[in-house]
């Protein structure tokens, strides 16, 4: 079994361990003497008195469906053991919630016990932002902006958030911050770079190892560099491309290969959700805006066409374009944000502070303000929530873009 092998094991347990709406935290360790620790105390142990089980997979463990079928036979009776020992390579641990999972590692050696893991099956009843309870999200870009406001709200709802940015010492103070607003851990730093293909990777393989799979990917990391198609050089162009087009690409390309597997061990009833942060942008074309403009629009075409692809897998692709973030850094920055830069341009006519910049552009849009995190975060509910749907470009723009 190769370093990352060891990796389908949470996502099937996380698939196995399915009540309706998401399954369970899976935390995985791995290192030669920490499992060897584990191994020690727990190898000899039986199942049922323990909930413990240890796997010894030599002959099966390139064989996908063979290590499933293994993983299917210690699901009894809507139960599965906590403590998973895959022999001399990694231990896995499932709970309702992170920090009992960590805990019951972290335990292990002096309790010498462990409860088996119940599944407890979703009613069904639910309020609006429940439809995250429990969900393990990823968000790039999570550190700041629309993606911090996400997040944000996605970890008060109650789901174990990734902030997935290139700013990671930002991305773990913002987790520290929320994890102190929640009570618990519910916000996980990992640094990425979404148009670095090897970064993609790392970012899934550490938040499987971290919580055991992913039931939502929100793809939210994006740049912009404006300017005339007749002087924007192409390393700008290509910045903004990389980032905003082929960034989603790489990031929809290693999130859906880990739900695929997650969801087949979910028995066919378990739905994950890729949703990319698009832009009215992707609706309407801007002026002096073309790279973004033309990624974004890229953006809701890829959408689409992962949509039909991946609907066979039980995961569904929408897309979001929000409005303009005046809120956002973008626009507000005192320093380099457009409002500014606007008003010392003297672009905005009669324009005499920033207030009267924000209140020119608040007038173009006819609810009167820009969009705002939880306006986003509303319609990220309705594209979990609605399991008919797939492959659509939900505008969230106050009125000032609507679909033709």
């Amino acid at each position: 079994m190769n370093d990352n092998q060891h990796l389908n094991i949470p996502l099937f347990l996380r698939g196995l361990s399915f009540d309706g709406e998401k399954g369970a935290v899976v935390v995985t360790v791995t290192g030669g003497s920490r499992v060897a620790e584990i191994q020690a105390v727990f190898g000899n142990r039986d199942q049922g008195e323990t909930g413990i089980a240890v796997l010894d997979l030599p002959d099966k463990e390139n064989d996908g469906e063979a290590v499933l079928k293994e993983l299917k036979e210690l699901l009894k009776e809507d139960t599965l053991p906590s403590v998973i020992i895959l022999k001399d390579r990694a231990v896995f641990a499932l709970a309702d919630d992170y920090d009992e999972a960590r805990s019951r590692l972290d335990n292990i050696k002096t309790s010498g016990h462990a409860e088996p893991y119940v599944i407890r099956r979703s009613s069904g009843g639910y309020d609006r932002s429940a439809v995250v309870r429990g969900k393990v999200c990823v968000v790039t870009g999570g550190a700041q902006g629309f993606g911090a406001e996400i997040a944000g709200e996605l970890t008060e709802a109650g789901a174990y958030v990734v902030l997935a940015d290139l700013n990671r010492e930002g991305a773990k103070e913002y987790a520290e911050k929320l994890n102190s607003r929640t009570g618990k851990t519910a916000a996980f730093p990992v640094e990425v770079n979404v148009a670095d293909e090897d970064s993609v990777v790392s970012m899934i393989d550490e938040t499987i190892r971290t919580l055991g799979g992913i039931d939502v990917f929100i793809s939210n990391a994006g740049v912009l560099k404006a300017g005339s198609v007749k002087e924007l050089s192409r390393k700008d162009f290509s910045f903004v491309t990389d980032v905003n087009y082929t960034g989603y690409f790489l990031c929809v390309k290693h999130a859906s290969r880990a739900m695929a597997l997650q969801n087949r061990a979910g028995g066919g009833t378990y739905y994950t959700d890729i949703i990319q942060i698009n832009s009215k942008s992707g609706l309407q074309g801007s002026n002096r805006n073309g790279a973004y403009a033309g990624g974004k629009f890229g953006g809701i075409g890829l959408t689409q066409s992962f949509a039909l692809e991946l609907v066979k897998d039980n995961i569904k692709v929408n897309a979001i374009c929000p409005g303009n973030f005046f809120e956002g850094p973008l626009w507000s920055d005192p320093d380099r944000g457009l409002f500014v830069l606007y008003l010392n341009a003297g672009k905005i006519p009669g324009a005499k502070s920033v207030e009267d910049v924000k209140r020119f552009y608040e007038e173009k849009v006819p609810m009167n303000r820009g969009c705002r995190g939880r306006d986003v975060v509303k319609a990220v509910y309705y594209c979990i929530e609605q399991k008919y749907e797939t492959g659509q470009a939900v505008p969230v723009t106050g009125g000032q873009v609507m679909l033709s």
